[in-house]
C-alpha cells in the first residue's frame, strides 16, 4: 500500500465518499493543480466545463436542492472567483448547503499583488457559513470535510481556497480522513400533547381556518391532505413548495402574493387563523393578517414567531406534528367554509384551463403550457427561472406530488434556470428535465446551452419571448410610471440554438405549438436537448394580488374592464361563493 497520495487527490477522494460524482467549474492557473487531480480521478469524480462560473456555481447549488448530497463547483483566483458570487448569494438566501472551491496564488506569491490576487475570504465570509483558506497540503483534504459538515450543520454555503502549490503534494497516505459516514441530522422530539390539544381547541373556534406549508413538508403530503380533510382546512403552499401537494387536490388554494394564484390571496384575507408549517415565507408581513389566530410548526428555532405574532410555536417534524394532530384530533363537520373555497379553487382552474385551450387570437403563453403539462412524464422535473415564467408556472403547471421544482426563492436569480436543469439532468438522466425561462433570462446564460450540447442532456428548453422584462414592466405599470428601461431586442434563440448544436424551434401561432411540442418530445426522447422559443404577445398574466371582482369593493365600469382586459369574464371572486354557501 502506498505510503504517500497526492493532496489534490485525497482532497477529491473526500468529496467522494461524501457522494460527490460530478464538479462544475472553469480551468485557470491557479486551480490547475486541482484541474490535474480531476484527471485522475475522472472515473469516480466527473468534471463539468461550464461555459461560465455563474453557471457553474448555480447548477451546484440545483445539486444539493434536487438531491440533498452536497453541489460543488469552483474557479479560478480572482474573476474566476467572483463569477461564483451569485450561486452563493443564492444558497445563502434559501439557506442550502453548496460548496465552493476557490483557485489562489501559490504560498510563496501570496500577499504580494501578484496577478488576480486578492483575499478571498473576507469576501465568501458574508454569504458562507464557513470561509477558509488551506495552510498546509497535509490539512487539504480535511478543511474540506470541515467545510462540507458546517454546510449541512448550518444550511448554507461553504468556501475553501486553496493555493495552487498545496493542491499537489504527496500527503501521508493515513493521515486524513472522512466523516461523511458519520454525518447524522438532529431528531426533534415530538410535539407536546399539551401544544397538540392548543392547536385542536383553535381549530374547533375557527371558522375560516387555513394551512400555509412551505418546504418543510416534503414528503409529507399524505398528512397535510388528510388534515386539509379531515378538518376542514383548506390548503396554501409557498411558490417552492408548488411539488408537494397535487394540483388536483379539491383544496389546494395555490400560493399568495404576486407569484401566486387567485384563491390563496382571496382566502388570506378572510382566514381567521392560520396553521404557518415548514416556512420562511418571507411576505408574511404583507399578506398575513396581524390579528388572527397563528399556529406555527418548525424544525428552526430561528424562525418560529419570526414572520407573525404567534399563539402556538412548536418546535418539531412538520410530519410528525400532522400526524399526531391527525391521531388526536376530531372529524370536522362538513364546513361551508372549506366547499366555498373549493368552489373558488375549481372556478379558477377553469379560467386558466379556458385560457390554455385558446385557438383564436395571438399566441400568449397558456396555450404552450397546456403542451407542457401534456408532454410531461410523471416524474419530470421542472427547473423555473424568474420573472413572469415563475408567476405563470406557479399557476399552470399540473405538477402531481411526483414532480420536483426548482427555482431561486428568496434570492430570485434570474438565469437560474438552465443550470438547474443541467444539474437535474445530470443527477437524473433517465428522467425528462424542462427549462422554463423568459427570454430575459436566457439571455443571460445561453452561452451554456453548449454545455447541454456537450454532456448530451436531453433538457426540453423553452423560452417565453415577449420582448420585454413583463415581471418588472408591470411593477412600473402599478407605479404609475411610464415604462423605461424593460425593452429586449428581438434574439432568434431557435438560432443561438442551433449555432451551439442542438435543435431550435420557433413557435409564433397557436396552431403551431402542438406540433411543435410533439417535434420537442420525439427529440428529447431520442437523447437530444432542444430549444423551444415562444414568440408570444407581451399581454400582462392576471394580477391576483390586486384583483378586480368583487361587487361588494369596486363598481361594475371597473369590474368590467379588469374582466375584459384579462379575459376573465367568468371569474368569480371569493366573496360570491362565501355568499352562496352562507359563510359569516
Amino acid at each position: 500500500m502506498a505510503e504517500t497520495i497526492n493532496s489534490g487527490v485525497a482532497a477529491l477522494k473526500t468529496l467522494e465518499s461524501w457522494q460527490v460524482d460530478h464538479i462544475y467549474g472553469i480551468p485557470g492557473g491557479t486551480i490547475n493543480n486541482l484541474m490535474y487531480a480531476l484527471d485522475q480521478e475522472q472515473e469516480r469524480i466527473k468534471y463539468i466545463h461550464v461555459r461560465h462560473e455563474e453557471v457553474g456555481a448555480l447548477a451546484a447549488v440545483a445539486d444539493t436542492k434536487l438531491t440533498g448530497h452536497i453541489g460543488v463547483a469552483f474557479g479560478s483566483a480572482g474573476p474566476g472567483a467572483t463569477h461564483l458570487y451569485q450561486g452563493a448569494y443564492d444558497a445563502m438566501a434559501d439557506k442550502v448547503p453548496a460548496l465552493f472551491l476557490i483557485g489562489q496564488n501559490p504560498q510563496a506569491l501570496m500577499n504580494q499583488d501578484f496577478f488576480q490576487e486578492f483575499d478571498e475570504d473576507p469576501w465568501f465570509n458574508d454569504p458562507g457559513v464557513y470561509a477558509r483558506t488551506v495552510t498546509t497540503a497535509e490539512s487539504l483534504p480535511h478543511v474540506i470535510d470541515e467545510a462540507i459538515r458546517r454546510a449541512f450543520a448550518q444550511h448554507g454555503p461553504a468556501f475553501v481556497t486553496i493555493p495552487n502549490d498545496l493542491a499537489n503534494k504527496p500527503i501521508p497516505a493515513d493521515g486524513y480522513y472522512s466523516s461523511a459516514a458519520n454525518f447524522a441530522r438532529p431528531q426533534l422530539a415530538p410535539p407536546a400533547d399539551d401544544q397538540i390539544e392548543q392547536v385542536l381547541a383553535s381549530l374547533k373556534q375557527a371558522k375560516k381556518p387555513l394551512i400555509y406549508v412551505g418546504q418543510g413538508t416534503i414528503g409529507a403530503a399524505d398528512e397535510v391532505m388528510a388534515f386539509a380533510q379531515k378538518f376542514q382546512v383548506p390548503i396554501i403552499t409557498t411558490a417552492l413548495g408548488k411539488e408537494i401537494i397535487p394540483y388536483n387536490f379539491e383544496a389546494l388554494l395555490g400560493s399568495a402574493a404576486r407569484v401566486a394564484s387567485k384563491p390563496a390571496n382571496e382566502a388570506l384575507q378572510e382566514t381567521d387563523l392560520l396553521l404557518f408549517v415548514g416556512s420562511n415565507y418571507p411576505f408574511a408581513e404583507a399578506m398575513f393578517k396581524p390579528n388572527i389566530k397563528f399556529v406555527q410548526v418548525d424544525t428552526n428555532p430561528q424562525i418560529l414567531g419570526k414572520r407573525h405574532h404567534t399563539d402556538v410555536a412548536i418546535l418539531a417534524d412538520a410530519k410528525q406534528t400532522l400526524q399526531r394532530l391527525l391521531d388526536l384530533g376530531e372529524k370536522a363537520p362538513v364546513s361551508p367554509w372549506y366547499a366555498a373555497n373549493v368552489m373558488n379553487v375549481a372556478n379558477w382552474h377553469q379560467y386558466n384551463d379556458d385560457m390554455m385551450n385558446r385557438v383564436a387570437g395571438d399566441l400568449r403563453f397558456e396555450p404552450a403550457f397546456k403542451q407542457i403539462n401534456r408532454i410531461a412524464k410523471d416524474d419530470a422535473i421542472f427547473s423555473i427561472d424568474v420573472g413572469d415564467v415563475t408567476q405563470n408556472a406557479v399557476r399552470l403547471l399540473k405538477v402531481n406530488g411526483q414532480q420536483p421544482w426548482i427555482t431561486s426563492g428568496l434570492f430570485a436569480t434570474m438565469g437560474v434556470g438552465l443550470p438547474g436543469a443541467i444539474a437535474a439532468q445530470l443527477n437524473y438522466p433517465t428522467r425528462q428535465v424542462f427549462n422554463l425561462v423568459g427570454d430575459g433570462a436566457a439571455a443571460m446564460v445561453m452561452q451554456d446551452l453548449a454545455t447541454e450540447v456537450t454532456y448530451g442532456l436531453p433538457i426540453i428548453n423553452v423560452v417565453f419571448t415577449n420582448l420585454a422584462l413583463g415581471y418588472i414592466e408591470d411593477e412600473q405599470e402599478d407605479d404609475g410610471q411610464e415604462w423605461f428601461g424593460i425593452s429586449l431586442p428581438q434574439t432568434d434563440f431557435a438560432k443561438v440554438a442551433e449555432a451551439q448544436g442542438m435543435t431550435g424551434i420557433t413557435v409564433t401561432k397557436i396552431s403551431e405549438v402542438a406540433d411543435a411540442f410533439d417535434q420537442v418530445l420525439k427529440l428529447s426522447q431520442s437523447g437530444k436537448p432542444v430549444l423551444i422559443d415562444i414568440r408570444m404577445t407581451n399581454e400582462r398574466p392576471i394580477p391576483v394580488e390586486k384583483l378586480t371582482l368583487d361587487p361588494d369593493r369596486f363598481d361594475a365600469e371597473t369590474i368590467a374592464a379588469f374582466k375584459k382586459r384579462y379575459y376573465a369574464q367568468n371569474l368569480q371572486p371569493l366573496s360570491a361563493y362565501l355568499k352562496q354557501y352562507d359563510v359569516q
